[in-house]
């Protein structure tokens, strides 16, 4: 493609935040090295990123597919069909709207689109979020141009020459905390002067973390530890009524923390799943972080990703069916063991790749470039 040529990305992923906000993420990258790009999405019907593009911006089309599940079901019967449609809407998309590279970050719709693209002679890229890839971008990386990732040691799944080390593109607004903390302690009612533990468990948020937080307010308490606790709404109100149990101790309970910029500067230390977004929003924020990965995470990747941290000394992990015994301990021997924590942060820190969104738009725009 020549320079002065008009630039047509398309991008597919979804069903999940941690597909969605990579592409929108290498949209925006690649928006602002070539304003004049087009771009179209392709995702899942009735997920969350028919929705979520729209708001940033960008149009979309939905794919009439699903994933596989375990058990029989209605939905596994209808697979096979879903899979020929899809294929078929697929290919026209891809025919009409002539892309010069099709990207796909993960998610089921991305698996017929980029097949598409690969049986019509289209450059193909992949973008890998976690430590432990899918099965999906396992069959799609021979024929893609170039994978993108996160972690060290993905070639054993992936062909060597292909990968590209970029880390994970973010939302850089939430983790711009540099001289935030007075302000994010007024925003959540609590004292900068005083350690504070911040708990989110995603968007949702995760009712055994929750469960066992609700259970360590006493605890929290006796040892003068401040709370900011993202519950979902699910959790909101029982969350609200443990606290009130324990009036000294302070606890700030959100169903949902819109300025994660502020959340993040107030905090000490830091207790969360471990997708592979807010693994990487939290290298940039730098501070001592406790993973509980999620157990029913496809791939068991959430484990794959924290294990990754915990070999080089940059976080905590604790499984999920052991948190009540090993949590507690842990926060109250990061609150007062300044130079573990310390170190943590430090560790974690240096694992950061905040350009990640810069790096793939700018290595997207040379491959098309190379090609005729």
């Amino acid at each position: 493609m020549k320079r002065d040529q008009k630039l047509r990305i398309m991008l597919s992923g979804g069903g999940t935040g941690g597909h969605i906000f990579p592409a929108i993420a290498i949209a925006n990258a690649i928006k602002k090295l070539r304003p004049d790009a087009q771009f179209m999405f392709v995702g899942a019907k009735g997920r969350m990123e028919m929705e979520k593009v729209p708001q940033a911006g960008y149009p979309i089309e939905g794919l009439w597919i699903s994933g596989l599940k375990r058990e029989l079901t209605l939905s596994n019967l209808s697979f096979p069909f879903k899979l020929l449609f899809s294929m078929v809407k697929a290919l026209r998309m891809v025919m009409k709207f002539k892309p010069n590279m099709v990207i796909g970050t993960g998610g089921y719709a991305s698996g017929p689109t980029l097949r598409a693209a690969s049986w019509l002679g289209i450059p193909t890229a992949i973008q890998e979020q976690n430590s432990f890839p899918g099965i999906t971008n396992k069959l799609l990386a021979p024929k893609a141009s170039r994978i993108y990732v996160a972690y060290d040691g993905l070639e054993k799944f992936f062909p060597k020459e292909k990968i590209l080390l970029t880390g994970n593109p973010i939302r850089r607004e939430a983790v711009a905390i540099a001289g935030k903390r007075a302000e994010g302690a007024a925003a959540f009612g609590i004292d900068p002067q005083t350690t504070t533990i911040l708990v989110v468990g995603g968007s949702q948020g995760a009712r055994s973390i929750n469960r066992a937080i609700k259970k360590m307010i006493d605890t929290l308490e006796a040892n003068n530890l401040q709370l900011i606790w993202q519950t979902g709404a699910a959790f909101e109100n029982e969350a609200k009524s443990a606290a009130k149990v324990w009036p000294g101790a302070v606890v700030s309970i959100h169903p949902f923390i819109n300025r994660m910029d502020l959340a993040y500067a107030a905090a000490d230390i830091i207790v969360s799943r471990a997708g592979a977004i807010a693994i990487a929003e939290l290298m940039v924020v730098g501070k001592p972080i406790i993973l509980i990965p999620l157990p029913t995470a496809a791939e068991d990747h959430q484990r794959h990703n924290a294990e990754a941290l915990v070999k080089k000394g940059a976080a905590l992990m604790v499984a999920d069916n052991r948190i009540h015994d090993d949590l507690p301990a842990l926060l109250l021997d990061l609150s007062v063991n300044k130079t573990r924590a310390t170190k943590l942060g430090e560790a974690l820190a240096k694992m950061a790749m905040p350009l990640a969104d810069h790096s793939i738009a700018t290595d997207i725009i040379n491959l098309t470039e190379q090609k005729p």
